[in-house]
């Protein structure tokens, strides 16, 4: 475990949370549950049938867990109600909630709503939009955010760049083609998030192929509004661009490229201006340098959901209920 995530899981331990995994007939979640209950990092809430359950852990400790199932919960009306009044101007009937209010996400994401837990962690069985439609539609966004989007953090080893080898990645997991507004936006809540989690300060690239005008075409205009939008929205914050990667994190090269940058080649929060950009980045850095990346993690939900990878491990698991802890501390 590394130094980053040790820091999250104490930070989480420190002010125990309710997270809820509805994936609960997977054994990677199973076994996932049984070690953030062990290691004292989160309260965690089962969905199912709790049979069905008991037989996937088949010797795993969930003891300390809570399964709540759906089918025959007490809450099953206030729940369906409550999705009803939600969504009724969409055409959902009463009896169409009820039937929507089964599914575990559904469920899992009005506990969140309800204040009966703090966060959700699914994805290691369904696809992203599974796990994140009910999320928008039941949470919403979090006041002051146009825009859900997602990030990695990387931490890379022996690495003298960043913070300390640690940096945020976005988008790197949901908006493909963000315009200009969109990628000031979010580069600001990816601001917030890094400040949250890695606990420094932020330091933000909106990255290009491009420095400071050495190319011009459809694509770097764009990151050059972004950025303006961005100083515009958050004055405050220490960012810039149009900036090429290297004259982003490399003092040196920054010297050279984009002396009068007030980030100085010191970024630690990189704003990719398309998700391929930043899908493909993380990956690179996660396999050629052996980074550790967390995430995707969304921002600017009203409450924490988060998204796994469909490829995750048990330990994969934990670390993301660790950081939706920390992000439900802070929401």
């Amino acid at each position: 475990m590394s130094a980053f995530l040790d820091r999250i899981s104490e930070r989480a331990r420190a002010d125990k949370k309710t997270i809820v995994l509805p994936e609960s007939n997977d054994i990677r979640v199973i076994k996932a549950a049984s070690m953030v209950l062990e290691r004292g990092i989160a309260n965690v809430v089962l969905v199912g049938n709790e049979k069905s359950i008991k037989e996937v852990a088949a010797g795993i400790d969930i003891s300390g867990a809570e399964i709540v199932d759906p089918e025959n919960s007490d809450k099953a009306d206030e729940y369906s109600n409550l999705f009803y009044e939600l969504r009724k101007h969409k055409g959902i009937t009463v009896e169409k909630a009820k039937e929507i209010m089964k599914d575990p996400l559904y469920w899992g994401v009005m506990m969140v709503k309800k204040g009966d837990a703090d966060g959700m962690v699914a994805g290691a069985v369904y696809s992203t939009s599974d796990t994140l439609r009910p999320a928008l539609q039941i949470l919403k966004t979090a006041p002051g955010t146009k825009l859900v989007s997602a990030f990695f953090i990387m931490v890379v080893p022996d690495c003298e760049y960043g913070e300390k080898g640690t940096f945020l990645y976005a988008d790197s997991g949901l908006v493909e083609n963000p315009d200009a507004d969109q990628l000031s936006e979010i580069a600001i809540s990816s601001a917030k998030s890094f400040k949250i989690l890695v606990e420094a300060e932020p330091k933000v690239a909106m990255l290009s192929y491009s420095s400071y005008g050495s190319a011009k075409s459809e694509l770097t205009e764009k990151v050059i509004e972004a950025t303006r939008l961005a100083k515009l929205k958050a004055p405050d914050l220490i960012l810039d661009g149009e900036l090429q990667a290297d004259a982003a994190i490399i003092p040196e090269v920054a010297a050279s490229k984009a002396p009068s940058s007030p980030l100085k080649g010191k970024a630690n929060t990189l704003i990719f201006p398309d998700l391929n950009s930043g899908n493909i980045a993380y990956k690179l850095t996660q396999r050629l340098a052996k980074a550790e990346a967390y995430g995707p993690i969304t921002q600017g939900i009203a409450k924490p959901v988060n998204d796994l990878s469909r490829g995750c491990c048990a330990e994969d698991i934990v670390g993301v209920v660790a950081i939706t802890c920390v992000q439900a501390q802070n929401s």
